[in-house]
């Protein structure tokens, strides 16, 4: 299923584009032909079952991870191979990490200062004025003096959230960003992601397999399987569909067109193999 080539009522200028994306990890094919579109300015929702390759994208959107074929665009450009113009491609990119990968042995505020130390030629007082403008933002200016050991889970997300935009960029990407969290953790990173977006003008894309959390905040989802999109739309769209793989992973329905086993040999003639 091709993505549409203007997503209705949003931009028709996507700041990320993949086209016939092929990628694999050795011998194992995770895209094959993906193709999929990310408007400018607004939250898009990447969905899927486990291994699907939703965090993978994220890699190669990042520039991580190098496809095998295929095209995968940011701002209108290919993404760069040489390490400089990665490099420059990254300072208009943040990102949120699953495990909020907090340096341990900084404290909240070290943490946030940390991108703009190293990107930037900016004097301590600047610094210190934007890193305690970004933790006001997320709510834990209060916090700036706490080491990642002291912090919850949620508060370790909002911090890498406040790293995450200190340096303005462009787009962020999400990587599973309410794994692990209690119900008020969670509202609070659904309402930032929201805020933030609409505040900053900022592109968000969330990867995600909760689906009425994703469906929330989204003006746009994409549902992955098999190595490429097999639905998108807006979350209307995608919630009242009928097509029997998008209504499975909508409606969390244990049998349907997404199989329980993992691809393998005949089982009898795989205990044959096995015996003495």
């Amino acid at each position: 299923m091709d993505p549409p080539a203007v997503v209705p009522g949003l931009s028709s200028d996507p700041i990320a584009e993949a086209r016939n994306l092929h990628f694999a990890f050795t011998d194992r094919e995770v895209f094959r032909g993906l193709d999929l579109a990310i408007p400018r300015g607004r939250i898009t929702v990447i969905m899927g079952p486990s291994g699907c390759g939703k965090s993978t994208f994220l890699g190669l959107l990042g520039g991580r991870l190098r496809a095998r074929s295929g095209e995968l665009r940011f701002g209108g450009e290919p993404l760069p191979v040489n390490n400089a113009g990665l490099y420059a491609m990254r300072r208009k990119m943040g990102m949120l990490f699953q495990n909020s990968a907090l340096l341990t042995d900084l404290n909240v505020f070290e943490n946030v200062a940390f991108p703009l130390r190293e990107q930037t030629d900016l004097p301590e007082e600047l610094i210190r004025i934007l890193v305690l403008m970004m933790l006001e933002m997320v709510g834990l200016r209060g916090a700036r003096d706490l080491m990642p050991s002291e912090l919850s889970g949620g508060m370790s997300r909002r911090v890498s959230l406040a790293r995450a935009i200190v340096l303005g960029p462009q787009l962020i990407m999400y990587d599973e960003p309410f794994v692990g969290l209690d119900p008020i953790s969670m509202g609070v990173i659904l309402q930032l992601i929201h805020k933030l977006n609409t505040a900053m003008g900022i592109t968000s894309v969330v990867v995600t397999h909760d689906v009425t959390e994703g469906c929330s905040i989204a003006d746009y989802v994409y549902l992955l399987d098999d190595g490429r999109v097999v639905g998108h739309g807006v979350p209307e769209e995608m919630m009242n569909s009928e097509d029997p793989g998008i209504r499975q992973f909508m409606d969390g329905l244990p049998d349907g067109p997404v199989g329980y086993h993992y691809p393998a040999t005949d089982y009898l003639e795989d205990l044959g193999a096995a015996r003495p």
